[in-house]
């Protein structure tokens, strides 16, 4: 096989592999009533603790009014809570809740047990196969992606 077409193969292989993982976790996440944009939310203020508005929309690429959007329907869920600055009421915070905190741990257990699934039928040996496939395509790439 040709180098190209080997590099096509890759990028096709993972694309895949990609759209499966996407798949598995969507399931995960519909299972406690929550999309993938909303779990993307979740996820950066797991991480990044309270933040203005700007600065999540920011992080996710997305227009304010799409997140706010997005925070409107976690509100109601009580998973977020929206502050307004009081030095300047056009800027607004968004944190998690303590409702979400609670199930912040269930949930990580459930995509961990969701993705140990996925690879239920592979060997020892396959893992170990995947893993070094996996870091040798992870160097490749930041090698050659330059920001």
């Amino acid at each position: 096989m040709e180098t190209e077409n080997k590099k096509i193969k890759i990028a096709r292989l993972f694309f895949e592999m990609h759209k499966t993982l996407k798949r598995s976790m969507r399931r995960c996440f519909e299972d406690i009533g929550m999309t993938m944009p909303q779990s993307f939310v979740m996820g950066i203020l797991v991480k990044s603790g309270e933040m203005k508005l700007t600065e999540l929309s920011r992080e996710m690429k997305l227009s304010n009014s799409t997140v706010s959007g997005i925070i409107d329907r976690l509100e109601k869920q009580q998973l977020v809570e929206r502050t307004r600055s009081e030095k300047d009421k056009r800027i607004v915070h968004v944190k998690a809740t303590h409702k979400f905190h609670e199930l912040h741990d269930e949930f990580v257990d459930r995509a961990e047990k969701s993705f140990e699934s996925l690879l239920d039928t592979a060997t020892s040996e396959d893992m170990d196969i995947i893993i070094n496939g996996l870091n040798v395509l992870g160097k490749i790439l930041a090698s050659s992606y330059k920001e």
